[in-house]
């Protein structure tokens, strides 16, 4: 094995006197701190832990998003289908479709939300065909907007009253 000369005392000293390490074959032997290794290795970590903690944190966000756009979409589709149990846009048709989208609720729909449209399940069923109480009826409807909100915004002020449904009515010729 070559060894190389070293002709600084003070380096030759440091080296014999520590615990040496082989840098590479045919070299002399030198010492590799602690310290040397972590001022190498330490902002290696921190720039995998960081990269790994942005990429967590913008794929959450962006699934969060895919999510809330999704529930914004079904939610549109059933308050359009309720236009069939309220006022001149009563529509059987539009009932069979709220119906089939209620189903559908339970895959995506917090738990308010399921409950309120159950609560007006039962006001229909109860009802048995004739007109429900309007008061109770738009209670219902009022309570299903306002779970589908604080679902998707987490937080609102308003109460039942605030939502209504505008019957349009087409003038007579």
């Amino acid at each position: 094995m070559r060894t190389h000369l070293i002709r600084d005392p003070r380096l030759q000293y440091h080296l014999l006197n520590s615990s040496p390490r082989l840098l590479a074959p045919g070299f002399a032997f030198a010492k590799v701190t602690m310290k040397e290794w972590l001022i190498a290795f330490v902002p290696l970590l921190s720039a995998a832990i960081g990269a790994s903690l942005a990429y967590f944190f913008s794929s959450a966000q962006r699934r969060d998003e895919s999510i809330v756009r999704f529930k914004e979409e079904k939610y549109s589709r059933l308050l359009v289908r309720l236009q069939g149990f309220v006022g001149t846009t009563t529509s059987g048709q539009l009932k069979k479709e709220f119906f089939e989208e209620q189903y559908q609720s339970w895959l995506y729909a917090s738990d308010e939300v399921v409950e309120a449209l159950n609560a007006m399940v039962r006001l229909v069923i109860e009802s048995g065909g004739s007109v429900p109480d309007p008061e109770a009826g738009r209670k219902a409807v009022g309570n299903i907007v306002l779970a589908m909100r604080r679902d998707l915004l987490r937080k609102t002020e308003l109460e039942y009253t605030a939502f209504q449904y505008i019957d349009v009515i087409e003038p007579k010729e």
